[in-house]
């Protein structure tokens, strides 16, 4: 698999759930060539490497929302049952429990999605400051503007109250 088409086809896969980017069961094993069910036996068989901060199963409404968003879980839409999800740390741990050369490559591609999402995320916040930052003095700047207008606009109503002319 060529690097960007696998770090692509990644992110797209990547979720925020409960405040975490997690991935679902089912797109690890697609991506893992693997059967999801083989994988989530994998993962049960070594439960205790899966503490719920690494390792979740959705509920009903989390399902449905997802369904909801992203065209490609239709199939979830009427599952029994509730997909597992994966934080970061899950997923780094997957690569202790699938053993596979498909398995190895694929963890350390996740890694590098992950990593980039990072540092993207770190200059996005950079640059939402600077734009909150730009704003705030804008703010500032319009209303010394509108003040300055309003003066000068008072001061043109007291021009044309003035009588003009000659008084009687």
């Amino acid at each position: 698999m060529e690097a960007l088409v696998v770090q692509g086809e990644i992110s797209s896969k990547i979720f925020t759930l409960r405040g975490q980017e997690v991935m679902l069961d089912r797109d690890l094993a697609e991506l893992y060539g693997v059967p999801t069910k083989r994988l989530n036996e994998q993962v049960k068989r070594n439960l205790a490497r899966f503490p719920r901060d690494f390792m979740f199963q959705l509920d009903e409404t989390e399902k449905n929302e997802l369904v909801a968003k992203c065209d490609h879980l239709d199939s979830l839409k009427h599952s029994t049952v509730n997909p597992y999800v994966f934080t970061e740390q899950g997923i780094y741990m997957l690569a202790s429990v699938l053993k596979s050369d498909t398995a190895i490559a694929v963890n350390i591609a996740i890694i590098r999605t992950f990593k980039k999402l990072r540092e993207f995320s770190k200059h996005y916040n950079a640059l939402a400051k600077q734009i909150i930052e730009v704003e705030r003095k804008s703010d500032k700047q319009y209303k010394e503007l509108r003040k300055a207008l309003d003066e000068l606009i008072a001061s043109s109503e007291l021009v044309d109250e003035k009588v003009m002319g000659f008084l009687k």
